[in-house]
């Protein structure tokens, strides 16, 4: 039976304590560490770097799955490499050559991905998937966290997922913005292979028990 990969993002973990967070996730049974970053250009908000990156590579063992909502990835994702990422995921809407970006990542050995918007289209991306590891919906518009669920996002899930089942493509779905318990069951429902959830776990009361309940869908 299929089982979903769960993803906390530290962009709501407690940075005073970020070792202490993740070594709870971890411990917990989490799968994947969703890391973002934010150059209040892309979008309106201002998150991490490769500093901060590199300094918590030294507490995980976890798959480090960095979301790079930048305007320029192409400059910047030899850095994040460097720093420890296991997978860059940049945005089909900046302005870059995509095909050779994705290219240029996968000789080093990075999981590649792409992540959509909320108005973004799949046909927008039909050409590049063959080339990717993981595609990214996004269920709010990015930049913070803490939003609703877009419920009209689950048709695109489903429809990505048909799209690469129907190709065999090695692919996976990767939904990010307002996961609880019980969109993560709509998610999971409609064709995603992993979830980033960040306030549902570390702001909850118990976020050990939170993270488990989603790994149980």
């Amino acid at each position: 039976m299929k089982k979903v990969l769960i993803a906390p993002s530290i962009l709501s973990a407690d940075f005073s304590n970020l070792d202490k967070d993740i070594s709870m996730i971890e411990k917990a049974g989490a799968d994947w560490l969703h890391i973002d970053v934010m150059d209040g250009h892309f979008v309106p908000n201002i998150s991490i770097g490769p500093l901060v990156i590199k300094s918590i590579r030294k507490c995980s063992n976890l798959f480090f799955d960095v979301h790079l909502m930048i305007t320029n990835p192409e400059k910047y994702w030899k850095k994040f490499h460097s720093a420890g990422a296991d997978a860059i995921v940049f945005h089909e809407e900046v302005e870059c050559d995509k095909i050779n970006l994705l290219q240029e990542m996968k000789k080093v050995g990075l999981k590649v991905g792409i992540s959509i918007k909320p108005k973004t289209s799949v046909n927008d991306i039909l050409e590049i998937l063959p080339l990717l590891d993981i595609v990214l919906v996004m269920t709010v518009e990015p930049g913070f966290g803490g939003q609703s669920f877009m419920e009209e996002m689950l048709p695109k899930i489903s429809s990505l997922r048909k799209i690469i089942d129907e190709n065999k493509y090695n692919c996976l779905v990767e939904v990010d913005g307002g996961i609880n318990i019980n969109t993560a069951k709509q998610c999971f429902v409609a064709g995603a292979d992993v979830l980033v959830s960040g306030n549902s776990i570390f702001a909850a009361n118990n976020p050990q028990k939170s993270l488990k309940d989603l790994k149980s869908i």
